[in-house]
């Protein structure tokens, strides 16, 4: 339990940096948070990691640093994203100190969770099985499906800023970099089978996996409710909408705006 206190304290210390910008607690702060806390099981468990572990471990590395550094390059670098999240993402300004607070240690109890499945098998000795192969392949494909989605939408925004991204994966799915992050924090929960015992341990891990679940389906609302003000009157976009699932690819859910609890 100690070992995962450690985890914890590295998920609020890397997450911190939220109290510059509230928002980075979730989202410039997640990454970094993912690709520290990768890096502390890999120096935490050194000495019994096996190829399948190391490779997972890796793989949360490698996520969180490709999806820090996007969010920092998007966040710092891009003027338009800048502009169009004006006045729709409030800067925390007139936030309490107690808000941010619980906000950064929600935040960074969710991140330590999501790892958790990784972090059980690891504490308790065992080393990869199936269910490691299993996630680790579902991790990459992923990874690869946010990354191919966030270069795909980037490159379409700069040739048409005014029109919203229909192509390439967003032709399948309307929000395909959360369809990326399910299926990496699916293949994470996978890689705990076989060594997640006890209601204790599939309790925690499953708040990070039902978590995220959670936080990526509210993120889609935000964003339909903020297009569906941008586009709504154009005949293409509600053509779009009413045939492209929101997230699942072949599962006919188009729209989540009316679930109003779907809030993070």
């Amino acid at each position: 339990m100690l070992r995962f206190l450690v985890v914890l304290l590295v998920a609020l210390a890397a997450s911190s940096i939220g109290f510059k910008k509230y928002v980075w607690f979730i989202s410039i702060g997640y990454g970094f948070a993912i690709a520290l806390l990768g890096v502390v099981l890999l120096v935490m468990f050194r000495e019994q990691l096996d190829a399948g572990t190391t490779l997972i471990c890796a793989l949360l590395v490698i996520y969180g640093i490709r999806l820090g550094g996007y969010l920092t390059y998007r966040e710092l670098r891009t003027s338009s994203y800048g502009k169009r999240m004006k006045g729709e993402i409030k800067d925390g300004s007139e936030m309490s100190l107690g808000a941010k607070c619980g906000i950064w240690a929600g935040a960074s109890i969710l991140y330590a969770c999501e790892v958790s499945p990784v972090f059980f098998r690891l504490s308790d000795g065992y080393g990869a099985n199936v269910s490691v192969i299993i996630g680790a392949l579902v991790m990459v494909v992923g990874l690869v499906v946010e990354s191919t989605a966030d270069l795909q939408k980037q490159r379409a925004k700069r040739a048409n800023p005014r029109q919203f991204v229909r192509t390439g994966l967003f032709g399948f799915v309307r929000c395909p970099n959360y369809l990326g992050e399910l299926l990496f924090w699916t293949g994470v929960f996978v890689t705990g089978f076989g060594a997640l015992h006890g209601l204790v341990q599939w309790l925690v891990a499953l708040v990070g996996y039902l978590g995220i679940i959670f936080v990526m389906f509210s993120g889609a609302r935000r964003l339909e409710i903020r297009q569906n003000k941008t586009y709504g009157n154009d005949p293409e976009y509600r053509r779009y909408v009413s045939t492209v699932p929101i997230m699942i690819p072949f599962v006919h859910l188009y729209s989540v705006e009316k679930y109003r609890w779907l809030v993070a």
